[in-house]
């Protein structure tokens, strides 16, 4: 099969093409796990923290990739909750405890992290993490909702289902579908969502964000809770300023980079955390939430703006990822076996 390889770590700006493709042998399901032929995947900036060294893969080479939408070609022997020909999603959970909290258990084990994920023709999976993908979305509208809505869900959860006024801070292939799902579950809350160029903040306006401005500006409300995405310093004290007394800042992301560290010496207990001002992390994702927000995202009518990309241009889109600026998710195309 044909697969994207990641064989060494290096930051983009000194490889600009850090995945070669490469002929891999077709895996094999072991007795509770299906192979699933790849139609689409995903990009995600975790990809980028694992290829740059921020959260290194255990072991190299890798194939990176946790969006991945495909079909069941072949299941293992026992196997008994999946059927051949089954369109499926995998996301970044590939197997844990099963319990409520899985996502912090020691046993968890990420998709194109711990295991060879869905830069590739095929890949296996568990029968219990890999879901059924409802008619409603194509292949690659599919693959966002895998990680970046069901992720985008987690936080919107941690932040408040029905939060009256909500921020988003950064505005990519995650917080443009919590700001969807926010709409959908509370149609009369506020969202503000903060962003840094002005392209991004007119496409945030463009889906009912009731107000939209750089990371560095203040809201003209106050927010009870706001969700960082962004992989950067200087917006969690932004946003920690735009929080009301008992507001919670959730920061959706697994890694911050050190450019802009120093913001952090910006922050002032009395402006940014007094009168019980708290954060709160995202850790990983639970098969139920990625079960939760399918099911969400299909009677919400939450369709992702993508762009989609060739095999061959993988390394463009991880370039593109990192330069920010275009609307919504990115999604890889493999080549048909």
């Amino acid at each position: 099969m044909k697969a994207l390889l990641l064989r060494k770590l290096a930051s983009l700006a000194e490889e600009p093409a850090p995945l070669q493709i490469v002929d891999l042998p077709t895996p094999t399901p072991c007795v509770d796990e299906v192979l699933i032929e790849v139609h689409a995947c995903g990009v995600c900036h975790t990809e980028l923290d694992e290829i740059e060294g921020r959260l290194p893969p255990p072991r190299l080479p890798i194939v990176l990739g946790h969006q991945v939408v495909g079909r069941i070609v072949a299941l293992g022997a026992d196997v008994i909750s999946r059927g051949l020909g089954e369109r499926v999603g995998v996301g970044w959970i590939h197997s844990s405890t099963g319990a409520a909290d899985e996502n912090l258990a020691p046993e968890f084990r990420a998709t194109g992290l711990h295991v060879d994920g869905g830069y590739a023709q095929f890949m296996t999976v568990g029968e219990r993490y890999c879901y059924p993908i409802p008619a409603g979305f194509d292949d690659a509208e599919a693959a966002p909702l895998l990680c970046a809505g069901a992720i985008g869900y987690r936080a919107l959860k941690l932040a408040g289902l029905s939060v009256d006024r909500l921020g988003l801070m950064g505005f990519g292939g995650s917080a443009h579908l919590v700001l969807a799902l926010a709409r959908h579950i509370n149609p009369k809350g506020k969202i503000a969502v903060f962003a840094r160029d002005a392209d991004t903040r007119d496409f945030a306006r463009s889906l009912g964000a009731d107000w939209a401005g750089s990371t560095d500006q203040q809201s003209p409300f106050a927010l009870d809770s706001i969700i960082d995405t962004t992989p950067a310093w200087q917006p969690i004290v932004s946003a920690l300023a735009n929080l009301k007394p008992g507001g919670r800042l959730v920061i959706n992301a697994i890694r911050k980079e050190d450019a802009d560290k120093h913001a952090l010496q910006n922050l002032r207990y009395h402006e940014h955390l007094w009168l019980e001002r708290e954060i709160k992390s995202v850790a990983n994702i639970t098969a139920g939430d990625i079960r939760e927000f399918l099911d969400l995202a299909d009677v919400a009518g939450i369709h992702p703006t993508v762009t989609t990309y060739a095999f061959d241009e993988a390394n463009a889109a991880l370039i593109d990822l990192r330069r920010g600026g275009i609307k919504g998710a990115k999604v890889l195309i493999p080549p048909k076996p």
